[in-house]
């Protein structure tokens, strides 16, 4: 017995043991073969650390659990800006034995821990999931056309925590789903087997054209469906998804042999109580509505069917009916009643423009006030044939009865009488009479004393002919008193396309008392606005900048202005600020307060403010002076999910200069900071216009040097943003100049190891990329360096040089009022040749070094015959002979200058008695800058000849779908033309073949 349990402890440490050395013996290989999946299927950039790769016998036994942390997916052209997933946690249980043993990786099990999933779908019908390279691709890129590396034998997976974002811009349509937890399970292994799959969220949400119809709900979801992966079919068994209260079961099938989904499906409410659809309805269900009485019936069906690809869409249909539903709060004491609805939509190609709504009923009674509407509307794209009314007179103390208005009192009498009937289109509109009236309006918010009182509004909406100039849509009257302070205003508006305008408002409007009163989720805002602004004119006028036919003119004080929100934790402050207003212009007087901890102030004056107010294809322009004591950049440079500062090179993301700002910003700053650097004495302009930034005449001190700067960065390309600057830096420190800029770490290293000072006038351009840091191999200028002093010592270079040659002399020397002359071409800096003379040691340098860090110099150095060292003396004899060598006084050695900067790689490639330092390193130099404007030029041609041919394939393209077009129209036109003929002719057929009328008909008729 002893020996036994002796023997099974051994046992169970070996496979301990065993248990911790497999993770680690086989993880290269595991990780080799998910890198190479990920090559062969995904087009896609999957980021992930080799630190964050993990394997464990022990997380999943008996399977191998494959992790990986804090992997991403970011998409590629389009979505090059846009994380497809985010997955904290990632893992995959992994057959042990298929490890072990075999070539190919069996997976049986996926775990998904908080992923963030992003799914788009762009209006031309491109959907960013759409990253999986076809096997016809993969077997053009890919030599190796072997089966993949991993066998997915699922049995099993899971999601915990997820959340999941889902737009469709073709529709527009959206989801969001947060708190997602999913589970499945199903033998992939097989070609024919059953998927159970279990899903909740604790909230979900779909839109539609920018209206939630379904916000915060909860959903789960039981679905088994039968899987037959040869034929790429997947059919509903067994399901129930509920959404709040509203369950609802599919029946059919979808079929996927390609990259189409055919759908066949229909859906159906599976209970039929009122109190089912009206848990959906947003705003209703809560922590009470299980105490809501509710009564009446409901029946809902639907269906999908057709094809989804691309653009296309399947066609659907959806239709609802509710008889005599009712609710009633439990401590309210009047209910809604007679609720019922009949209505239905379908689309039977799934085409907006296809789309019919037909809203054949809908009543309630909110107590004693009915509210009733119709509505068809037949067609949902760019032409809608509407015809429609909706009537209600509802008392607002009436209807506190019927729901519950927290913390809210209301009284007044708001009256609604609508018809629209009619074509919807650009150039038309239905005929409309809709007139909306509030009288003896009251609100009491109890967070505040006083009310909002006398609140009276007339509105009016008319067009009688159906054109859209013919629109007049006119707030004849709006009244408020707020704590004894009015505020009144009215506002016509003639016409749609062409705009003509009439308003006015005046009064006081105190921010601080209107927030108690309808407080703002997340934001806090306070201050006062007095203003008295009237404006009347013609929108054709202001695009013509006819601005003396517009009369405009007014008003407005700012006080104690005060904004804080969720998207601008840091705050603004308006201390005091006045604007006057004329036909042209808005002047901004003696405006101060602050941008967070940075205070400002301001002046100045905005033009076409009301164009840019009413229209969105104009400009608002201006001319402000701005001032700060201290502005601190770093502040609003902020991570935008958890508000943490980040530093500048760690930001991520294109920031977009606005296309409809024309702007001259004169900046005087005494202090800025931003990133490591503090900027005093910050003065010059910015200008913006046309999505492009300018800076004109930026000075500033820093680093103990002085910068004048120029340039622009240009985002009309959000995926190619351009940058152009001109640099003016005097009395600049080397060391400072490394530590504190990237541009110079990457293209100039060497400036680590000097001691000293230098000026530059430099202008470059380029490229940025998505993290705002400039591509390099795109970067071209040209400029001036001039070296004020510049110690050397301890300069891996140097000592390498010195290490060959034996000149001791070269160890340690000083640099002073040098100008060298510099190009950056395609990336790298070129160093163009120039002299040095240390003791009797004469140097002539030049190459060039690129973003790789790899350098590439040549040097010249002529120096006394005898000079240098013994075995270097001994190699310039065998390349010069003895006698040259002897009676030369000076020889020149040709040194080549490869490695990094940090490693570098001398060596002697040549020698001459007679050849000038100046013409040996002059030449490589130049051979080294042509051939690397050749290359750019070669590029550039070749990016031409790229698109070049794209717009030859599209206008081929779109001349091919002219030609289909025109014949179809002309096929078309023949059958139409056949079809009349055929009538014609059928009908005086039927006329030939009637029979006579008899002799009793004749006496009938009279004849």
């Amino acid at each position: 017995m002893k020996k036994v349990t002796i023997g099974f402890f051994i046992f169970l440490a070996l496979l301990l043991i065993m248990a911790a050395l497999v993770p680690v013996l086989f993880k290269d290989k595991i990780k080799l073969a998910l890198d190479k999946e990920i090559a062969r299927n995904i087009n896609a950039e999957v980021l992930y650390q080799t630190d964050d790769v993990s394997l464990s016998l022990f997380r999943d036994f008996p399977n191998l659990s494959l992790g990986v942390d804090n992997l991403s997916v970011i998409g590629k052209d389009s979505f090059a800006t846009d994380t497809l997933a985010r997955i904290p946690s990632f893992r995959m249980g992994l057959n042990l034995m298929s490890v072990v043993s075999g070539d190919e990786l069996k997976v049986n099990s996926i775990t998904l821990d908080e992923p963030v999933i992003r799914l788009i779908v762009l209006k031309s019908g491109k959907a960013n999931w759409d990253i999986f390279i076809s096997d016809s691709t993969a077997a053009e890129t890919a030599a190796d056309t072997a089966a993949s590396d991993f066998n997915m034998a699922i049995k099993g997976w899971k999601v915990n925590n997820g959340t999941l974002y889902y737009d469709d811009l073709t529709i527009p349509f959206g989801m969001a789903a947060y708190n997602v937890n999913h589970s499945g399970s199903g033998d992939f292994e097989k070609n024919v087997f059953d998927m159970k799959s279990e899903t909740t969220a604790d909230r979900f949400t779909m839109t539609y054209d920018g209206v939630n119809y379904i916000q915060n709900a909860k959903l789960k979801g039981d679905v088994t469906m039968a899987m037959d992966l040869n034929k790429s079919l997947y059919t509903f068994k067994d399901n129930n998804i509920r959404l709040n209260e509203f369950p609802f079961t599919f029946a059919g099938s979808i079929l996927m042999p390609d990259e189409a989904i055919d759908m066949d499906l229909t859906f159906a409410a599976t209970e039929t109580d009122f109190r089912n659809v009206l848990s959906v309805v947003p705003g209703m269900y809560s922590e009470q509505f299980e105490n809501i009485k509710t009564d009446g019936k409901l029946s809902f069906e639907g269906y999908l069917k057709g094809r989804m690809l691309d653009t296309l869409m399947p066609g659907y249909g959806v239709d609802l009916k509710v008889l005599n539903g009712m609710f009633k709060y439990p401590d309210l004491p009047e209910a809604a009643r007679n609720i019922n609805v009949d209505m239905s939509v379908d689309s039977r190609n799934g085409e907006l423009a296809n789309t019919n709504v037909d809203i054949r009923k809908f009543h309630l009674d909110l107590g004693k006030n009915p509210v009733d509407a119709k509505m068809t509307i037949k067609g949902l794209d760019k032409t809608m044939l509407v015809d429609g009314n909706v009537k209600a007179n509802v008392d607002l103390a009436e209807m506190t009865k019927v729901f519950p208005v927290e913390d809210m009192t209301l009284r007044g009498l708001l009256k609604i009488d609508a018809d629209a009937k009619g074509t919807y289109s650009e150039t038309s509109m239905p005929v409309i009479n809709a007139d909306m009236d509030l009288t003896n309006g009251y609100v009491k918010s109890k967070d505040f004393p006083a009310p909002i009182q006398g609140l009276h509004m007339i509105t009016n909406v008319r067009n009688t002919t159906g054109n859209t100039d013919d629109t007049r849509i006119n707030i004849e009257q709006f009244n408020m008193t707020l704590d004894g302070e009015p505020l009144e205003g009215r506002l016509l508006v003639q016409g749609i396309d062409k705009p003509v305008f009439d308003g006015r408002i005046k009064g006081i409007l105190d921010l601080t008392k209107l927030t108690k009163i309808f407080p703002l989720e997340n934001t806090t805002l306070s201050g006062r606005i007095n203003a008295d602004v009237a404006a009347k004119g013609k929108m054709s006028d202001i695009e013509a900048e006819k601005y003396n036919n517009i009369t405009a003119k007014g008003t407005m004080a700012i006080s104690n202005l005060s904004f804080v929100s969720q998207d601008m934790p840091q705050g603004m402050k308006i201390s005091k600020a006045n604007a006057t207003f004329s036909n042209e212009r808005i002047n901004l007087q003696n405006m101060s307060g602050s941008l967070g901890r940075s205070d400002i102030q301001a002046s100045g004056s905005l033009s076409n403010y009301i164009g840019y107010a009413l229209a969105d294809n104009q400009s608002l322009r201006g001319t402000f002076n701005i001032s700060s004591n201290k502005f601190d950049v770093n502040e609003w440079m902020v991570d935008e999910n958890t508000g943490a500062p980040v530093d500048a090179a760690a930001s991520s993301g294109v920031v977009e200069v606005p296309a409809n700002l024309d702007m001259a910003l004169n900046i005087d700053a005494k202090q800025v900071l931003y990133d490591n650097l503090t900027l005093n004495n910050v003065s010059g302009q910015v200008q913006v216009k046309d999505k492009i930034a300018k800076l004109n005449k930026v000075t500033f001190n820093t680093l103990g040097a002085t910068f004048a700067t120029s340039g622009s960065y240009n985002t009309q390309n959000l995926l190619q943003p351009l940058f152009d600057m001109k640099l003016d830096i005097q009395d600049l420190s080397f060391k400072e100049a490394f530590n504190s800029f990237n541009t110079i770490k990457t293209l100039a290293p060497i400036a680590a190891l000097l001691d000293g000072k230098f000026s530059t006038n430099f202008a470059f351009a380029g490229e940025l990329g998505q993290d705002m840091i400039p591509v390099f191999q795109t970067l071209d200028g040209s400029g001036v360096i001039n070296v004020l002093r510049a110690a050397v010592g301890n300069v891996p270079i140097v000592d390498k040089i010195t290490s060959l040659t034996r000149l001791d002399e070269l160890k340690k020397f000083v640099i002073e009022n040098k100008r060298i002359d510099a190009e950056i071409v395609d990336g790298s800096l070129v160093i163009k040749p120039f002299d040095l003379k240390i003791g009797n040691v004469e140097m002539k340098v030049g190459g060039a070094n690129n973003v790789n860090g790899q350098i590439d110099y040549v040097t010249a150095l002529n120096v006394p015959t005898g000079k240098v060292g013994r075995e270097l003396n001994s190699r310039l004899a065998g390349l010069l002979g003895n006698e040259s060598l002897a009676t030369s006084e000076r020889i020149t050695l040709n040194l080549n200058i490869g490695g990094t900067v940090s490693d570098p790689k001398v060596a002697l490639v040549g020698g001459s008695v007679k050849e000038q330092a100046a013409d040996v390193v002059q030449s490589v130099v130049q051979n080294k800058l042509d051939e690397a404007k050749l290359k750019v030029e070669q590029r550039k041609q070749q990016l031409q000849d790229s698109v070049q041919n794209e717009l030859n394939r599209r206008k081929l393209e779109a001349e091919q779908k002219a030609r289909e077009a025109l014949d179809k129209k002309r096929l078309d036109a023949e059958q139409q033309l056949k079809k009349q003929a055929t009538d014609k002719v059928g009908g005086f057929l039927k006329q030939l073949t009637k029979p006579a009328p008899t002799p009793a008909d004749t006496a009938k008729t009279g004849n």
